[in-house]
């Protein structure tokens, strides 16, 4: 059993009467506004254990974030505990030259109301609210303008201003099926995440991003970025991600 009521106070949540699109939305957009994307653990050398359960009290008790393993299996736990249907899903990302990524590069959550919703709280810069994967016009939304293309036998690739963003296969996947590729991302010197430190929110009006020393805020189109010395980034983290540490993870060598 997962700490449900903990899990909410976190991200600042009620428990919704019911399952609904409205709830699910409010959830999406509490839980980006509260658990950070960061991949400082891989810093930190501290092992990510895909179980629903330490991914949960990752979030919950140790007030931390993570990459998309972690937060996406975590709000899956949350979701099913709350009473939504929840599957998880393998995704490819695109590079930046269009081409798709490795199977189970990213792990995204389908949710079955009358209509599936694709839910993501773990790629980043994305959607802030569910995207309905039957719509096949444009989405809005405040990160946004998103849109979902069908492929061959039921594959979904998922654009964001008309940049295609990852690709959805359909089969529903366990969390461990996603073992290898995020051991791949914590020890791979060829990973994004092995090769840059970040950690990452949404503001109201854009993010606020620490990556390694420097931090960014952007809002709108207008972005500064300043050097922070190692008091002020670990200041840093403990005052706007909530995030306190003991000692300043640092880019290595893999």
């Amino acid at each position: 059993m997962i700490d449900v009521d903990g899990y909410l106070s976190r991200i600042g949540a009620t428990r919704p009467a019911a399952t609904t699109i409205d709830g699910l939305r409010d959830l999406q957009r509490r839980h980006l506004a509260a658990v950070p994307f960061e991949n400082l653990s891989v810093h930190l050398r501290e092992p990510i254990r895909l179980e629903s359960e330490a991914l949960v009290d990752k979030v919950v008790r140790r007030r931390r974030g993570g990459i998309c393993y972690e937060l996406n299996g975590a709000f899956a736990a949350l979701l099913t505990a709350l009473g939504y249907r929840v599957e998880l899903l393998s995704a490819q990302v695109f590079s930046a030259d269009g081409e798709p990524g490795p199977p189970a590069d990213h792990l995204a959550l389908r949710v079955e109301l009358e209509e599936p919703w694709l839910v993501d709280v773990g790629f980043g810069r994305f959607s802030r609210f569910p995207v309905s994967l039957t719509e096949r016009g444009p989405q809005h939304d405040p990160d946004g303008e998103f849109k979902i293309v069908e492929g061959d036998l039921g594959v979904l690739d998922v654009w964001c201003d008309g940049r295609a963003q990852y690709r959805l296969e359909p089969t529903p996947r366990r969390l461990s099926d996603f073992g290898p590729t995020c051991w791949y991302h914590q020890t791979s010197p060829d990973s994004p995440f092995t090769r840059k430190l970040t950690c990452s929110l949404p503001t109201p009006t854009g993010r606020v991003t620490l990556s390694g020393s420097k931090l960014i805020r952007t809002d709108g189109n207008h972005r500064v970025e300043r050097e922070l010395t190692d008091a002020e980034a670990l200041a840093t983290y403990r005052a706007v991600f909530g995030i306190t540490l003991d000692q300043l993870p640092t880019k290595a060598s893999f």
